[in-house]
């Protein structure tokens, strides 16, 4: 939960960054009602860390559909799309700046 809320903006309803439409909106699904009281928890816990407030939807796990092959591993396999380079790298660098002492080596 701490990397998610690090790598995205949980405020921003129906949006990341430039991205717009409900495509976009920040969810967590769980899988039992134990993630799901963590979850809570763990917003009820972040909500004085931003300025607006958290609308990250929480659900419970559904249907899952695996992305087209040609969206499998997009960001190391074009790093210098305009999208990747200037939208995913900052995230990416952000993540690893903040949790360098439990990302693995190879990352």
């Amino acid at each position: 939960l701490e990397v998610f809320f690090v790598a995205h903006d949980p405020t921003q309803l129906n949006r990341q960054g430039p991205d717009r439409g409900t495509q976009y909106r920040s969810a967590i699904f769980f899988h039992s009602e134990a993630q799901k009281a963590k979850v809570e928890a763990f917003f009820k816990a972040q909500a004085g860390n931003f300025s607006s407030p958290i609308v990250t939807e929480i659900n419970p796990y559904g249907a899952y559909w695996v992305a087209e092959e040609y969206h499998q591993d997009y960001y190391e396999s074009h790093p210098y799309n305009p999208y990747i380079a200037n939208v995913s790298k900052p995230k990416v660098e952000k993540v690893k700046k903040v949790f360098a002492d439990i990302i693995k080596p190879e990352f």
